[in-house]
């Protein structure tokens, strides 16, 4: 799989993709991550990505041709599955669009900044916008590193075990079940005595109850979708 970044800061995403799990998963091969600085697009000698906006207004808007130069390049290269726009005005990201889009084989994920990027590069080449939550970062970069990591561990071979991945909170639409290691008592708290039987159906009868039962009280709400 191949992702291209598209940002104005591609420094801000050297550490999160040089670091245990999809630092695994580049060096295997398994996962491609490109970081494509904006402003090598830009075609004055200051590389300006960036101006005011039209009707006034605080705040400053990422320009429409360095950023359709630099689509542009890339469409000429190959074809993409999706062109992402990381935004606070997007969908906000589920782990069913996570695993849609780890399925995909080329995508490209344009990190917004300051007020945003020009309307026109929505209309005219984005597929797809994604906001990470309700609030405003300074920048799409932190957000592409969470979808790109969220993207990168369900792809087949980068976890040690694949089926790992399957019992994550929000797969099957509920929290994931409280887990258990050593010691079996710690500060007089005992790990459960159903996961100490050995007994699989009872285990897993316990987990979804678990489960089941976390999610009532903490995100009521999926049980309702």
């Amino acid at each position: 799989m191949r992702i291209d970044v598209i940002t104005v800061h591609p420094e801000l995403l050297a550490s999160p993709f040089s670091h245990s799990i999809l630092k695994r998963a580049r060096q295997k091969g398994l996962l491609e991550i490109n970081l494509i600085n904006l402003r090598d697009f830009a075609k004055n000698k200051h590389r300006t990505t960036d101006d005011y906006q039209y009707g006034g207004g605080a705040g400053m808007v990422m320009l429409c041709e360095p950023i359709a130069n630099c689509l542009d390049h890339l469409l000429s290269e190959r074809n993409y599955d999706e062109i992402i726009y990381m935004t606070p005005d997007g969908e906000t990201l589920q782990q069913q669009t996570v695993n849609q889009l780890s399925l995909k084989q080329n995508i490209i994920i344009l990190c917004g900044h300051y007020k945003g990027v020009d309307e026109r590069i929505r209309q005219l080449y984005i597929t797809k916008e994604i906001s990470i939550g309700d609030y405003v970062l300074s920048g799409g970069e932190l957000p592409a590193a969470v979808l790109i990591d969220a993207i990168g561990r369900l792809i087949p071979g980068v976890l040690n075990d694949e089926t790992s991945a399957l019992f994550d909170s929000f797969q099957d639409g509920l929290l994931s079940y409280p887990v258990y290691s050593r010691p079996e008592v710690f500060r007089g708290l005992k790990v459960p005595d159903v996961l100490l039987s050995g007994n699989e159906k009872l285990i897993r009868e316990w987990r979804y109850e678990k489960a089941l039962e976390r999610t009532r009280a903490r995100r009521p709400d999926l049980l309702k979708e």
